[in-house]
């Protein structure tokens, strides 16, 4: 088994379509979810020579110290055929105690196991215990049709070695990661990410920029509901593709496969508490829903939003009784934070919804065809054909 980088070129929607509407808020630097400071990411492309295998793991770091400090979260179930670990503690208490893992359905329990064991090979106390109260939250798209699940290719050390090498680059993109196996709107895609800028302002009245990230692991959606800037692109093609074939003997040729899933995070350096971040995380549906997702029935479209504004010490679980941070769970303890007034958050929301959208183009125009399990191939959208059908109709 190898990891590999993905060699072929590829262009991101911005660069293909520049005319394209996508929101009124411009992009950062890298227009990356690494655009949050402090966030980092690490993708980990596995590939077997024999094309069978084709998976790997995407790897999210809320910040460089995450073992220090948690972050406000919120969850936001559209459609709940797909798992998200650790979602129901983020419930609970509207903290991000983890690293955030994005992978294949099979290989879930080896990504939460790859958590603990980094924390166990990096974070032991002078007791030789783990302190750290860790949640793993793991999140996973099917890979199947691509990729076989029999093979278990994922490892711990290949969870360890990417939470190592997390970085703040920009996320590279299309089949990479935890998105490499992956199928949206019958192309063959995978990881797409996007950022934007709001400017705002501090507690002092300052002026500020804040920025809203997203990563989006893309595996869903049939061809003929695919839409780009509102033009109907999936139905366009489908009718040129039967004006094609009329006359002509139909073919046998195999479906790609059935609607499957979307798995979103959105990252925000503004200061926001967990319920705001659940109304920040419902806003990736309306970005899911331009590109032309429905949340069918067997679609898995989860999405979860953090916050790196309010710095929450972690709680430590010490057998020893040692624990650096003691407090009395019956003496109420308050703590500071900051929010952003509700007032004034439609900017962070229309940016989450934007940036959503932008992810997912990017996630389909960066992908490159594949064969992979059974020699089955997906290829990769004809991005060409599509600038021509939607600067026609802009």
């Amino acid at each position: 088994m190898t990891e590999i980088h993905p060699s072929v070129r590829r262009f991101r929607v911005r660069e293909v379509i520049a005319s394209l509407p996508l929101g009124r808020f411009s992009p950062g630097k890298l227009n990356s979810i690494t655009d949050v400071p402090g966030v980092l990411v690490n993708v980990t492309t596995i590939q077997s020579e024999d094309r069978n295998v084709n998976t790997g793991l995407t790897t999210i770091l809320p910040r460089r110290d995450w073992h220090k400090y948690c972050s406000f979260s919120g969850v936001f179930r559209f459609n709940g055929c797909g798992e998200l670990t650790g979602s129901h503690w983020i419930e609970e208490t509207g903290l991000l105690t983890s690293p955030i893992l994005l992978t294949s359905t099979g290989t879930v329990g080896d990504a939460y196991r790859g958590i603990y064991e980094y924390c166990y090979r990096h974070h032991l106390d002078d007791e030789g215990e783990m302190p750290l109260f860790i949640v793993p939250v793991v999140g996973e798209t099917y890979d199947g049709f691509l990729s076989d699940h029999s093979r278990f290719p994922l490892t711990s050390q290949h969870v360890i070695d990417s939470i190592e090498n997390a970085s703040l680059d920009a996320v590279p993109e299309g089949c990479t990661g935890g998105g490499t196996g992956m199928i949206c709107h019958r192309f063959k895609a995978g990881t797409g990410s996007s950022s934007r800028i709001v400017k705002g302002r501090d507690e002092r009245g300052n002026e500020v920029d804040y920025t809203v990230g997203v990563l989006v692991q893309a595996n869903y959606g049939g061809a003929d509901t695919f839409h780009v800037g509102g033009v109907p692109v999936g139905a366009i093609l489908k009718a040129e593709q039967e004006a094609a074939q009329s006359g002509k003997a139909a073919t046998s040729e195999r479906e790609v496969r059935k609607d499957g899933s979307i798995i979103i995070v959105i990252a925000t350096d503004a200061p926001l508490l967990p319920v705001q971040l659940q109304r920040l995380a419902k806003r990736a549906t309306v970005g899911l829903a331009k590109v032309g997702g429905y949340g069918n029935n067997t679609s898995g479209d989860i999405f979860l939003a953090f916050s790196t504004a309010n710095k929450i010490p972690y709680q430590e679980i010490s057998m020893s009784g040692q624990a650096s941070r003691p407090v009395n769970p019956l003496e109420p303890s308050p703590m500071t934070v900051q929010m952003t007034d509700n007032d004034s958050i439609n900017g962070l929301f229309e940016s989450a919804a934007d940036a959503t959208e932008e992810a997912i183009y990017n996630a389909i125009f960066m992908g490159t065809a594949m064969t992979g399990f059974k020699g089955r191939k997906v290829e990769a959208a004809d991005v060409g054909k599509i600038k021509a059908i939607v600067e026609k109709r802009l």
